[in-house]
C-alpha cells in the first residue's frame, strides 16, 4: 500500500523549494529589469500555490473510505491536478500580456550575469526536486505528485531558456528578444496545462486503466482459469491512486459458496501482489448450458 507520510513529506518539500525560488527570481528581475525573469517569477508563484494545493490534497486523499465516501476520497488528487493545470494557464496568460507590452517598451537588460546566475541555479533546484518528486510519484502513484513534478520539470525547460535569452541579448544588443523568450516560455507553460488537465479529466470520467495494466489483469485471471468455467465483463477505473478492478467469473453451480468465495480471495490476493493499490470487486455467476437454455424456450 501507499505510503502517505512519504507524499506529504514530498509534497512540503516542493513547497519550501518554489519558496526559495520565488524570492530569487524577484530580486535578479527587480535588479535586471528583464521582463522574462519577472515571468519566471509569476510562474514560480503559480507553481507555489498548486504546491500548496497539492500538498492539501495528498493530505485529504490519504483518508480512509467512511459512511459518505465509500470509495475513499482518492479523486481529490485528480481534481487538485485540474486546478493546477488551470493555474498554470492563468500564469501563462499573465507572462504573454506583460511581454506583449514589454515589446513596445524594451528596457535596457542590468546585471545580466547575476540574473543568468539565478537562472541556472533555479534550474539546478528545480531539476534535482522534480526528479525526486517524479520518482516518489511513481512509486506511490499519486497524480497530485506527478502534476507537482511536471510543473518544476516545466520550470527547469523555462528557467534556462530564460538565461539563454538574456545571454543572446548582452551578445547582440537586442532587447526584444527579453519579451519573444518570455512569450516562448508562456507557450511551454500553456502546452503543459493542456496536457495536465486532460490526464486529470480523464480520470475523473472513469477513463479504463492503461492497456497495460489491463494485460497484467488479464494474466492474473488467467492464472487461476483452471478455478472457474469463464470470466467476462470486465471493468476498470482508477481514482486517485487507487485502481479498481471489476470482472464476473462464471462457475459450476453446484459449487459451494465456501469454495467460490475461497477462489474469489485467491484471485484478489494474487491482483494486490501483481498490481499496486487495487480494490477488486468479483461477481460470481452460475454456469448455464446453452442447450438447456434453447431446449427450455421451445
Amino acid at each position: 500500500m501507499f505510503n502517505a507520510e512519504r507524499r506529504i513529506k514530498y509534497a512540503l518539500l516542493s513547497i519550501i523549494s518554489n519558496s526559495a525560488l520565488i524570492i530569487m527570481k524577484i530580486v535578479a528581475g527587480i535588479l535586471s529589469g528583464s521582463v522574462s525573469i519577472i515571468s519566471e517569477a509569476i510562474h514560480s508563484g503559480m507553481d507555489l500555490i498548486a504546491s500548496l494545493i497539492t500538498f492539501l490534497s495528498v493530505r485529504q486523499s490519504s483518508k480512509p473510505a467512511d459512511k459518505d465516501h465509500p470509495f475513499g476520497h482518492g479523486k481529490i488528487e485528480n481534481i487538485s491536478a485540474i486546478l493546477e493545470g488551470l493555474l498554470i494557464f492563468i500564469a501563462a496568460a499573465m507572462i504573454i500580456f506583460k511581454a506583449y507590452k514589454k515589446i513596445f517598451e524594451p528596457t535596457e537588460i542590468e546585471q545580466a550575469y547575476v540574473a543568468i546566475a539565478v537562472m541556472i541555479i533555479s534550474s539546478l533546484v528545480n531539476f534535482l526536486v522534480s526528479r525526486k518528486l517524479y520518482k516518489v510519484s511513481k512509486e506511490e502513484d499519486s497524480m497530485a505528485l506527478e502534476a507537482d513534478a511536471l510543473h518544476l520539470k516545466t520550470d527547469v525547460l523555462t528557467s534556462l531558456g530564460v538565461g539563454l535569452g538574456i545571454l543572446l541579448i548582452k551578445i547582440t544588443g537586442l532587447n526584444i528578444l527579453d519579451s519573444i523568450v518570455a512569450m516562448l516560455v508562456a507557450l511551454l507553460i500553456i502546452k503543459e496545462s493542456w496536457n495536465l488537465c486532460k490526464n486529470a479529466v480523464n480520470y475523473l470520467l472513469d477513463v479504463k486503466l492503461s492497456d497495460k495494466e489491463e494485460e497484467l489483469v488479464e494474466e492474473v485471471i488467467k492464472k487461476h482459469s483452471h478455478e472457474f468455467i469463464d470470466h467476462h465483463k470486465l471493468k476498470t477505473r482508477k481514482s486517485g491512486n487507487m485502481k479498481h478492478i471489476d470482472f464476473h467469473i462464471v462457475v459450476d453451480p453446484d459449487m459451494t459458496v465456501k469454495e467460490a468465495h475461497e477462489i474469489i480471495a485467491d484471485i484478489k490476493r494474487d491482483m494486490s501482489n501483481t498490481i499496486k493499490n487495487t480494490r477488486v470487486n468479483i461477481h460470481v455467476d452460475p454456469y448455464r448450458d446453452p442447450n438447456e437454455e434453447n431446449q427450455n424456450q421451445n
